[in-house]
């Protein structure tokens, strides 16, 4: 059994969702592992990760906009508001989504669906660093 683990940095531009899964593709094609288990994790509290559908923007768009109105932003609505209005949202956002993707891996690729790609689903208003940590297990 081998296993490597590796950080991939992104720059979101506020509140949206980001395609990575290209980089995280291009790290696994270049190591020996055929088949295994892919681990990823977010090290951040105001963005998650997900897998959502990669054909039709509408579908980000509208997932956007669903977390927005179900978590709503406003003075007095939460205790924590040093980091401004936008972060505990953020937190309870990224707190009802993922910090972490386990996603198989078979003859070199990942093993997601036709439509299927994974995302850095950004909370805050504003453009961040985001940072994942990789680590896949397998032959």
């Amino acid at each position: 059994m081998k296993q490597f683990t590796h950080n991939i940095t992104f720059q979101t531009t506020g509140s949206s969702l980001l395609d990575v899964t290209g980089p995280i593709k291009s790290w696994i094609h270049g190591l020996n592992i055929r088949d295994g288990l892919l681990t990823i994790f977010i090290k951040h509290t105001s963005a998650s990760l997900v897998i959502q559908e990669n054909a039709d923007p509408d579908v980000l768009y509208d997932l956007n906009q669903f977390f927005r109105k179900m978590v709503p932003e406003g003075p007095g609505l939460y205790r924590h508001s040093l980091e401004g209005p936008d972060d505990m949202p953020a937190h309870i956002k990224s707190a009802l989504t993922q910090s972490q993707l386990s996603i198989p891996v078979t003859a070199h690729d990942l093993e997601l669906g036709t439509w299927q790609g994974i995302y850095i689903f950004e909370h805050r208003s504003h453009a961040h660093k985001r940072t994942l940590s990789l680590h896949i297990m397998g032959e």
